[in-house]
C-alpha cells in the first residue's frame, strides 16, 4: 500500500478540499467499500470489471473509490468505466468523455437510442424507468461480455437498498432488495455494489467536494410522482424523527430470520415438532 502523501493521490481526488471533515468523509466511504467487497466475496484478483458511470452522484463515487482502492494496491482488479448515451434529450454527450479522459480513467462511451424505444412502448404519463433500466442492464451486460469483463460494477447505495426493499413489501408483496452482488440470469456475469453501505447523503457530499460535473436523472421528465419517491419521502421523515433508523434497517437485511417470517418455502413450519415428540420419534 502507497503512503497517502498528497503528491500520491489518483487524479480523481486532486482538489479535494484540505478539511477534517472531507478526511473522515474519505475515509469512511472508502473503508465501507472495502468491507462490501469483502463481505460479500466481489474480489477476485486479475479479473476485469465495467464500471457503470451515469454521471449522477452515486456513479461519480464508486468511480473514485474503487480507483482509489486500485491506487492503493488493495482492489487487484482492471476497472473499466462505461456510459450508456441512451439518447435522452438533452443528454449532456461530451461532459463525461471529457471528464474521463482528464482523468485518465480508461473508458467505454457506447450509444444507444433506447429512450426512443421506451416513448414508444410506454403510453404518455406513465413511468418509463423500469423499461429504461431493463433495456439499459442489456446493453450493459453486452458490453462487459465484448470487453471481457467478469462484472457489472453499479453505483446503488445503501438507500437505495432501502427504498427498493420497502417499494417491494408496499406494493410488490415481497421482502426483497437489491442484493450487493447478483448473478444475472444467464449466469454469466457478477453485478456488484459496492457502495451496499454507504448513505445516499455521503455521496452526494463526497461528489460535491471534489466538484464532479453532476448529470441530472430527470433530463426524461418521468421522475415526478413515483413510488421510489414517495418511499424515500417517507424513509426522510423517519430519519428525521429518529436519526440512524435507516441504518438500523439496513442491519436488518443482513439478518434474517426465516422461522420469525411466513415463507415455508424458506424454513419447514410443517416439520416443527415439540422436543418430548422429536426424542419419542428417535428412540435409543
Amino acid at each position: 500500500m502507497r503512503d497517502d502523501t498528497p503528491d500520491d493521490i489518483h487524479p480523481l481526488f486532486q482538489g479535494a478540499p484540505d478539511t477534517e471533515a472531507f478526511r473522515k468523509l474519505r475515509k469512511r466511504i472508502v473503508q465501507q467499500v472495502r468491507e462490501a467487497t469483502e463481505a460479500y466475496g466481489m474480489i477476485k484478483r486479475g479479473a476485469r470489471w465495467l464500471v457503470c458511470l451515469s454521471g449522477g452522484k452515486d456513479s461519480y463515487t464508486l468511480l473514485a473509490v474503487l480507483h482509489e482502492l486500485q491506487w492503493r494496491g488493495l482492489l487487484p482488479v482492471d476497472l473499466l468505466a462505461c456510459n450508456l448515451d441512451q439518447g435522452q434529450p438533452n443528454f449532456p454527450a461530451t461532459v463525461l468523455p471529457a471528464f474521463l479522459a482528464r482523468m485518465g480513467v480508461p473508458h467505454r462511451i457506447e450509444y444507444r437510442d433506447t429512450y426512443s424505444v421506451v416513448i414508444d412502448k410506454i403510453a404518455p404519463g406513465g413511468t418509463m424507468c423500469s423499461l429504461c433500466s431493463r433495456l439499459r442492464r442489456g446493453n450493459l451486460y453486452r458490453i462487459a461480455r465484448e470487453e471481457g469483463c467478469s462484472a457489472v460494477v453499479l453505483g446503488h447505495h445503501r438507500d437505495d437498498i432501502l427504498e427498493t426493499f420497502f417499494m417491494n413489501l408496499f406494493h410488490g408483496g415481497r421482502l426483497a432488495a437489491m442484493p450487493p452482488k447478483l448473478l444475472n440470469e444467464d449466469g454469466d456475469l457478477f453485478v456488484y455494489r459496492p457502495l451496499a453501505y454507504v448513505a445516499e447523503a455521503d455521496c452526494d457530499a463526497f461528489a460535491k467536494a471534489l466538484n464532479y460535473p453532476i448529470i441530472p436523472c430527470d433530463l426524461c421528465g418521468s421522475q415526478d410522482g413515483l413510488q421510489r419517491a414517495q418511499v424515500k419521502k417517507l424513509l426522510d421523515e423517519w430519519e428525521t424523527k429518529s436519526p440512524g433508523r435507516r441504518n438500523v434497517m439496513f442491519r436488518a437485511l443482513s439478518h434474517v430470520q426465516p422461522a420469525h417470517l411466513a415463507d415455508p418455502a424458506l424454513f419447514d413450519f410443517a416439520g416443527l415438532r415439540p422436543k418430548q415428540e422429536k426424542i419419542s420419534e428417535n428412540p435409543m
